[in-house]
């Protein structure tokens, strides 16, 4: 097949599931293409990223590399994260002639727009949607639900589009009113290809760091924002932990808003060694795993979840519905959410565990994403979704 990808974000240097998917199927044997935004600086998730200057180059290696054609249409601005296209999007779509298109996002402005063009696309169209009910902030949320139940959400359910939930979560079909049986479960995962322990990095990156063999390392990759849990994190590690050996806490990301550099004043107050690292490439995220002992998430979610389990990394995050299904397996722990003194008791306790302990709790870590969330299977599972709709659709 001809398999279009329509994601408005796509940076070739990132983690995301349009970054990981294409790559898979062409492997797979398919003609893959992805169509997105220009001026990628301007979209806010990637405004801070320090890869922006030689977009086309990264371009250059991802297409060579995994023989995944990239096409870049114009856009007009980005507006609360919203892509704003120029017109002709549309048209261009339809002249690529592909036989089945991956829409990622299914409430953005183009992908609405997308929907209520679906006749004249006269293309079968599979949708995605990774928001979570817990990060849905905006304060114009509800006008915006609103707006979609009562014009876009009638369309995909007339048509019986499908609407893939990428996160085990009911936002989808509580807020956008959407029918369950339109919306099946496919996860995100992990490139296992990438992502896996590896005893040998682990001690070249340590040794390049003067961190010793004993020292436990907690590892954080990600933004440092309010909604992240940026100054939970540091207050977790402003005083010692009571233990016998170091805990050394590694923190990848940068620091650019307010309150991202008051989080980086109460880590200069901390007690415990930490080690800082600018926002990374997804291919030189691996060894940050694979050098640690222990990962955190402060607050929310994250798919980075995966690609650190891959690592055979324990995990520590909040005890939200998500992240207590993720972490019923004994591969890691939840803690009270916003409890300071609980965060630091799960961190303390995975530190303490024996040696047999850990080896347990990181082995299943490691069993539980390479079973169940490894990419090359999901891929499959996305594949045979589009297949199954070319299939209806030209019936």
């Amino acid at each position: 097949m001809r398999i279009l990808h329509w994601d408005e974000m796509f940076h070739p240097s990132f983690g995301y599931q349009i970054n990981v998917l294409p790559k898979y199927q062409v492997k797979q044997g398919h003609e893959v293409i992805i169509l997105t935004s220009d001026k990628i600086d301007k979209h806010p998730t990637f405004a801070e990223f320090g890869n922006n200057d030689n977009i086309i180059q990264e371009d250059e290696i991802y297409m060579t590399k995994y023989g995944v054609k990239i096409i870049r249409l114009p856009i007009h601005k980005v507006v609360s994260g919203r892509v704003i296209y120029k017109k002709g999007y549309i048209k261009r779509i339809k002249d690529l002639e592909p036989d089945v298109i991956m829409c990622h996002t299914n409430d953005t402005l183009s992908s609405i727009r997308i929907t209520q063009r679906y006749k004249s696309l006269n293309i079968p169209i599979v949708f995605d949607n990774h928001m979570l009910e817990m990060a849905s902030k905006n304060p114009l949320s509800k006008i915006f639900r609103l707006f979609f139940r009562t014009f876009v959400t009638p369309i995909i359910i007339k048509n019986k589009l499908i609407v893939i939930r990428t996160q085990d979560d009911n936002y989808v079909n509580k807020h956008l009113g959407i029918p369950e049986e339109q919306t099946p479960f496919i996860s995100f995962g992990s490139d296992t290809t990438l992502f896996h322990p590896d005893s040998k990095v682990k001690k070249i990156f340590r040794e390049q760091y003067n961190i010793k063999e004993d020292e436990f390392v907690v590892v954080y990759t990600g933004k440092l924002t309010e909604a992240k849990g940026g100054k939970l994190l540091a207050k977790a590690f402003e005083n010692s932990f009571d233990i016998d050996k170091k805990i050394v806490l590694v923190v990848v990301g940068n620091s650019n808003s307010l309150y991202e550099k008051e989080v980086d004043e109460i880590f200069k107050r901390s007690k415990n060694r930490i080690i800082r690292f600018s926002t990374q490439k997804y291919t030189e995220l691996p060894a940050f795993y694979q050098m640690a002992d222990l990962c955190v998430f402060p607050k929310q979610c994250s798919l980075s979840f995966y690609d650190a389990q891959a690592c055979g990394l324990p995990v520590v995050a909040e005890d939200n519905n998500i992240n207590i299904d993720r972490l019923n397996h004994n591969n890691g722990f939840v803690y009270k959410v916003d409890e300071v003194n609980d965060f630091r008791e799960k961190i303390l306790k995975t530190a303490k565990l024996s040696q047999e302990e850990y080896r347990t709790v990181a082995g299943n870590a490691f069993s539980y994403v390479k079973e169940n969330y490894d990419y090359e299977e999901i891929a499959k599972q996305y594949t045979a979704t589009l297949f199954d709709e070319y299939k209806k659709f030209y019936r």
